[in-house]
């Protein structure tokens, strides 16, 4: 499900992005969802994070390791800085 939301801008940049827009096949709704879509993901650091694991969980995983091999060295590295 969708949602409306109302924004003010200035004619002249409204114009500009509908010219824009058509030239790419799209409208000014289009355009400006995935302008605030592309920001959001760049700067939500939960969804970098997120990802981040996913890439160091697959690295892991394609060396061997597993989960109890992660715990070790967590507990270990957490020992040596005492």
């Amino acid at each position: 499900m969708t949602t409306q939301m109302i924004i003010r801008m200035d004619p002249e940049l409204k114009d500009k992005l509908a010219r824009l827009a058509r030239a790419e096949g799209k409208n000014t709704s289009e355009m400006v969802r995935k302008l605030i879509e592309d920001y959001v993901r760049e700067h939500d650091i939960s969804s970098y994070v997120d990802d981040l694991w996913e890439r160091i969980g697959r690295k892991l995983k394609s060396k061997g390791k597993t989960l109890d091999d992660v715990a070790k060295a967590v507990k270990e590295t957490r020992k040596a800085k005492r």
